[in-house]
């Protein structure tokens, strides 16, 4: 999955040096707005940054806690590397985790979001996660950027279902949520295990060996700072690892919010991906035609749930939902809207729009379509690849939006950490931390976020992380501090209700306020 992701960068940084004019995207974002909605756009921007810039010094303390406490790198320059690295993840790390975000709000919400809407929505999520994440960081608490911005996002769609009078069940994407709210529970738990069972294995092999100390022993027996060599060095590669699966992950987070509000506010330039080739245009007329034959070549599985015998209507109804008996007829419409069309720009505005919701409903479908039983797990894999290519130009972000994102993740990392290092470090078992144990726990989250990646899941860098250290405690008979594991358990219970009820009130407040 993140293959799409790595190759729409790389081909964003080609289309952009060789066409001038697609650059200039970023340049004309506000022209046509009237000045409110401009400057709301912008604050929208900045507060998405602000998200993330909070989200470096937050979650990336967590990164180079180990690192830090083991005296294995000055704090100085284990920050700076690990900005880097943030920075690099965010960079190279694809679209996948941000249109997982994307997809938490259901796709019915997606195609009626409107410019007045979408800020207000903008503003709640980002207020709320903001306000969490700066305190529990104020506290040393190492709580969750990702529990804070998945509640909110949450949060927004049951409060926007319940003031538009739709059902709460479908103001979600509960699917989606289910999905994500499992990774973010199994990640910690297998951290745990794993990290207390590397550890295990490490006494196991190098019973006697120093990397069994703590940076007091060492400093105590050895009259040494620094831990030995080969252990200083797993220590600072896999800081550095676990910064760089960092910044892909939850980057990406930003990327997807930023994308959020891009095509809330200003649609008619980025419901479709301005960059997109001829190729790319054609690539997704081709996939359509693919997904039609698909349907009717599993005509007596699919016909009834897709009305495959109705005559086709003559256009799709514009309506806020997607009904999968109107596939066929979307299907072609598709076709349709694209015959002849390089490049999007021939597209006007409102086609652009419309072209971005029938690709939607038709993704939707085909989600749908690949959840049912009836379906060969190679029938199912097919539809997978077709999806992939239906998609490809509205699951995107542009290159300046990435560059943002990273930049901001990267500066926060620099900042702030020293709160939540000591915390992780000391406080969470009765005894100081071992280089054995700062390498299990630092190698076991960069295994599990970067499956993470691989499957285009969100996961917590600070549960996983922090996990994999009360594993070690465990596995080292050090014994967990009880009142440190007590605060951030409870503060991993509320984020998820907190963020919710904060992002929900402040929704509601705006909705109210501003009549939108």
């Amino acid at each position: 999955m993140q293959k799409k992701g790595y190759s729409n960068f790389f081909s964003q940084i080609c289309n952009n040096s060789a066409s001038p004019e697609r650059s200039s995207i970023m340049l004309d974002l506000f022209s046509g707005l009237p000045l409110s909605v401009g400057l709301s756009l912008v604050l929208a921007l900045a507060l998405v940054l602000v998200f993330e810039f909070i989200n470096g010094f937050h979650d990336t303390a967590n990164a180079v806690a180990t690192v830090i406490y083991t005296k294995a790198m000055p704090p100085h320059l284990a920050v700076l590397f690990s900005g880097i690295c943030n920075f690099l993840g965010v960079l190279l790390g694809g679209v996948g985790v941000a249109y997982a975000i994307v997809h938490l709000l259901p796709v019915e919400l997606l195609l009626n979001l409107d410019s007045g809407r979408s800020l207000a929505m903008a503003f709640s999520m980002l207020a709320a996660a903001i306000v969490w994440n700066l305190g529990t960081w104020y506290f040393g608490i190492p709580a969750s950027s990702s529990h804070t911005l998945i509640g909110a996002i949450l949060g927004v769609g049951l409060a926007n279902a319940l003031l538009t009078g739709l059902p709460v069940g479908i103001g979600v994407n509960w699917g989606k949520a289910i999905d994500i709210g499992l990774s973010l529970i199994i990640s910690p738990v297998a951290g745990f295990i794993v990290a207390a069972l590397l550890l295990l294995g490490l006494k196991r092999l190098f019973a006697g060996s120093k990397m069994h100390k703590t940076p007091e022993q060492r400093r105590a027996i050895d009259n040494k700072k620094h831990p030995p060599f080969w252990n200083r060095l797993v220590l600072v590669l896999s800081a550095m690892c676990v910064s760089f699966v960092h910044g892909s992950n939850d980057g990406q987070k930003g990327i997807g919010l930023i994308m959020l509000v891009l095509i809330g506010i200003v649609p008619a330039k980025f419901v479709l991906d301005p960059a997109s080739t001829p190729y790319q245009v054609q690539r997704t007329v081709d996939a359509a035609a693919h997904l039609g034959d698909f349907y009717q070549r599993n005509a007596d599985t699919l016909g009834d749930y897709l009305a495959l015998k109705r005559p086709l209507r003559a256009d799709p109804p514009q309506t806020a939902h997607c009904d999968p008996q109107d596939t066929m007829s979307v299907i072609r419409a598709v076709r349709r809207s694209l015959d002849g069309v390089r490049v999007y720009d021939d597209l006007p505005p409102d086609a652009r729009v419309r072209l971005r919701r029938y690709l939607l409903c038709l993704d939707d479908t085909a989600r749908k379509v690949a959840g049912l039983d009836a379906l060969s797990l190679s029938e199912k894999a097919d539809l997978r690849r077709l999806r992939a290519d239906l998609t490809a130009t509205t699951e995107y972000a542009p290159l300046w939006v990435i560059v943002a994102v990273a930049l901001a993740l990267g500066a926060g990392t620099m900042l702030g950490w020293r709160r939540v290092v000591l915390t992780v470090g000391e406080k969470i078992g009765r005894q100081g931390m071992t280089y054995a144990q700062g390498m299990s726990a630092q190698i076991t989250a960069v295994a599990a976020i970067g499956v993470a990646n691989v499957f285009s899941l969100p996961v917590s860098t600070t549960q996983v992380l922090s996990s994999g250290v009360a594993g070690t405690m465990v596995a080292n008979r050090s014994g967990l501090h009880n009142g440190t594991v007590r605060i951030i358990l409870l503060a991993w219970l509320l984020t998820f209700p907190a963020s919710m009820l904060l992002s929900a009130g402040l929704f509601s407040l705006a909705v109210w306020g501003l009549g939108v």
